[in-house]
């Protein structure tokens, strides 16, 4: 029935990707209207560092103009600037040269030559934008099929942005000629209107032509030479060169509609996997949790009927198990201010992805909406402060806590504290490479503000209430004297309890993780919030079970320390998250300098910590109240 369930639910979760964004317009164009280019970011997956397109010696239009930016677009190391491209609607240009002068050649110096090589040895990618969509490079290639097919079919993928330049035996070419591709749309208007045009794809052909073969006039036009004779334009980093830029524009028009226009861009992915890795998920981990369900269900009867059975004192005084640590079970743990406040931060964490996730897979957070996703994640766990004070100060309360004060300034500051003092460090290193992936300075005076204005607050308040609110009730008193633990066995290891159940978790997400990564690290688009929806809640079901199974082993073997270790144990899926990443590193990306490894494992530290908090957090949850339902159950004496 499930599974029936899940397989009527999956394409519905697949179609709420192509949703559009309430309250993005789109533009309508008339003939000869100008569209604007613009320029976004260079980027690299080698160096991880995105530069901002002025940073290289680029024509400049005669006033540069930044675009006003959100949060999100800031953090990510967007910064949109005009460019001096003149393109309009259905208008062709065959070869214009791009820089003010007619046909005199632009001359680099022999810095600037030299940085432009550095940046084309680092495999750089220039991002530019037209009404919003970003452009791409088609890539076509011949897949393995019959050969008669090859001659007719080729396979199309898109590549974001385009290549600065490429690199011959040890010489540099840069892409100095750009060949736009512009597709559009025709809506219907009524018969005496001027018809109207929406772009719906922007594509580039980048081409590096020597400063000879292009040939300008006076009036600035250029011809493209024949592709079979023409020299590429090298970038000689030991002298100055001189070349020229320029740009020829083509319209076509198309049958894509605006509001499947993101379709290209999104589709670069193989969907199969997905479809294959989330169905063996969902097969997997129900199938698993259905036997771990039956084994503790059966089992736990078996234990409540015995203990509960009005038999013989001598029976009663060599029972083993759970119920030997009833008096011991509930006894607070040892830092139980700090134990509350991570909780706390994990609660938040989890409000947070719940929504973040839940209104990106109804389309609100799509691609198209720049920085929309960054901004929604940051505001939001500022406002969930609320939830994570309620949850840690009732907590702290239950654990015999009194210095709520305290206890609320540990949970508003213990895990930001910790993430925004990893990434100052970062952004030190970062602002030492000039980059633009740098958060300025007043941005980050503007999220110290939202810190303390708004989130210390909001948990300030969450823990009064949370901790004026009557403590969680334990169904068994505590003795005075603490119980002798026995020796336990090597498998109860704290590490070895990790290993174990971080497997389950793990695996479960492990393929959409690869989706995750490619879209960080290799500034891939991610969109499947759908699958990304199914894949959190299984985490969540898994991890409670598994969080659940660990504890009752613990009970069973009459160690009642299950506090701290339950919250350990349960974030187990973390260290093969930290493992996963490792092995990301060394096989998917190229990255050999110091501080583009040490960005990497600066802001993989923060996934992990935060996934530990996450998960952490759920088997925490699960395991308490199991632990209170068990022993609920049972006669004490």
């Amino acid at each position: 029935e499930r599974l029936r369930y899940l397989l009527v639910l999956l394409p519905l979760l697949h179609g709420t990707d192509s949703f559009y964004v309430p309250g993005v317009a789109p533009i309508n164009f008339h003939r000869n209207d100008p569209v604007e280019i613009k320029a976004v970011k260079l980027t690299s997956s080698r160096t991880q560092l995105p530069y901002e397109y002025y940073s290289l010696p680029f024509c400049q239009p005669t006033k540069i103009t930044y675009k006003a930016e959100n949060l999100g677009e800031v953090l990510r190391g967007d910064r949109i600037v005009n460019t001096p491209f003149q393109v309009s609607m259905s208008v062709e240009k065959k070869c214009e040269v791009l820089c003010n002068f007619p046909n005199k050649p632009v001359t680099l110096t022999v810095e600037q030559s030299k940085l432009i090589a550095e940046r084309i040895r680092e495999d750089y990618y220039v991002h530019l934008i037209a009404d919003n969509l970003p452009v791409a490079t088609r890539l076509e290639f011949y897949s393995s099929r019959e050969e008669e097919e090859k001659k007719k079919e080729k396979d199309v993928q898109f590549e974001h942005g385009y290549r600065l330049g490429f690199m011959d035996g040890n010489k540099f070419y840069l892409h100095n000629h750009l060949s736009f591709i512009l597709y559009y749309h025709r809506e219907d208007v009524e018969e005496n209107q001027e018809p109207t045009y929406r772009v719906v794809r922007f594509e580039v052909i980048p081409q590096s032509i020597k400063v000879e073969d292009l040939k300008a006039d006076e009036k600035g036009l250029c011809t493209l030479p024949e592709a079979a004779g023409s020299a590429p334009q090298e970038i000689d980093p030991s002298k100055e060169n001189q070349m020229l830029f320029t740009y020829s524009v083509h319209w076509e028009e198309s049958d894509i509609k605006w509001a499947s226009r993101w379709d290209t861009y999104l589709t670069m992915s193989d969907v199969q996997i997905h479809w294959f890795s989330i169905i063996n998920s969902v097969v997997v981990v129900f199938f698993l949790s259905g036997i771990l369900s039956m084994i503790i269900i059966r089992t736990l009867r078996k234990d409540i009927a015995n203990y509960n059975k009005e038999d013989d004192i001598e029976d009663t005084m060599e029972e083993s198990g759970w119920k030997l640590v009833h008096g011991d079970v509930f006894r607070p743990p040892q830092y139980p201010m700090i134990l509350s406040s991570l909780l706390g931060s994990g609660i938040q964490l989890f409000c947070m992805i719940l929504i973040v996730i839940f209104v990106a897979m109804l389309g609100m957070l799509s691609p198209s909406s720049r920085g929309a996703l960054m901004t929604t994640a940051c505001f939001l766990f500022m406002f969930m402060g609320v939830f994570g004070g309620f949850f840690a100060g009732r907590l702290y309360r239950t654990l015999k806590g009194h210095r709520w004060k305290k206890g609320a300034f540990c949970t508003a500051t213990l895990y930001p504290g910790v993430v925004f003092g990893i990434c100052f460090v970062l952004n030190c290193f970062i602002w030492g490479k000039h980059s633009s992936g740098a958060v300025p300075f007043p941005t980050m005076v503007a999220l110290l503000c939202m810190w303390f204005g708004i989130s210390l607050p909001l948990v300030y308040l969450g823990y009064y209430f949370g901790f004026r609110k009557q403590p969680y009730d334990n169904p068994v008193r505590t003795n005075q004297i603490p119980r002798q633990i026995p020796e336990q066995r090597w498998y109860m290891n704290k590490f070895v309890g990790i290993l174990m159940a971080g497997i389950l978790p793990f695996g479960a997400m492990f393929i959409e993780l690869f989706f995750i990564f490619s879209a960080i690290w290799e500034n891939q688009f991610y969109y499947l919030f759908g699958f990304l929806f199914l894949v959190f809640i299984i985490l969540v079901v898994s991890c409670s079970q598994i969080s659940i199974v660990m504890v009752y082993f613990q009970l069973c073997a009459e160690d009642y320390r299950w506090w701290w270790r339950t919250f350990l144990v349960s974030g187990g899926s973390a260290f093969y998250v930290l493992i996963y990443a490792i092995f990301y590193f060394v096989n998917k990306l190229d990255i050999v300098e110091f501080i583009p490894s040490l960005l990497y494992f600066g802001y993989t530290a923060l996934m992990v910590l935060s996934f530990w908090l996450l998960t952490g957090t759920i088997g925490f949850y699960a395991a308490y109240m199991f632990v209170r339902k068990i022993y609920a159950a049972v006669k004490i004496d």
